[in-house]
């Protein structure tokens, strides 16, 4: 286990609007922002997309994803890490529950949802921690590590 500890920065309130596309809004968000490390909620409604709901063989390496499209509007509630990939770029990992007409989806929202009507975000900047994500060979992933 690696571990950091981190203090409360800036809070963020945003209001995504329909249309607005993850992680791509929040992730640009936290560039124009300088905000390289946070923790973040999202409650509100995406209107299509896909999420990552698995691998699509857990034995399997490098991981290959298992892709779910999403067909109708659906309530969304998720959490996530911002923190900056190899290059300093802000990087969005948010995990979604996706609900519509009594059925659930979760998943990973990388692989790009659309908000429908309206999202809220609330965003906690993490200080004094250094933490990046660095791209793992062998699974393919951009794990979360602690910088020396």
């Amino acid at each position: 286990m690696q571990h950091a500890q981190a203090s409360l920065g800036r809070v963020f309130v945003l209001r995504l609007e329909d249309g607005d596309h993850l992680p791509d809004c929040i992730e640009a968000f936290a560039a124009e922002h300088n905000l390289s490390q946070a923790f973040c909620a999202l409650v509100g409604g995406v209107a299509g997309g896909q999420i990552v709901v698995g691998p699509i063989d857990g034995q399997a390496l490098p991981v290959t994803p298992m892709l779910h499209t999403l067909a109708g509007v659906h309530e969304a509630a998720a959490v996530g890490t911002i923190f900056p990939d190899e290059s300093g770029a802000p990087r969005l990992h948010m995990h979604a529950a996706l609900g519509r007409e009594g059925a659930t989806r979760a998943g990973c929202v990388r692989a790009g949802l659309d908000i429908w009507k309206i999202g809220e975000v609330i965003i906690l900047e993490l200080t004094g921690a250094r933490l990046i994500r660095r791209r793992d060979p062998a699974t393919g992933f951009e794990l979360l590590a602690v910088e020396e």
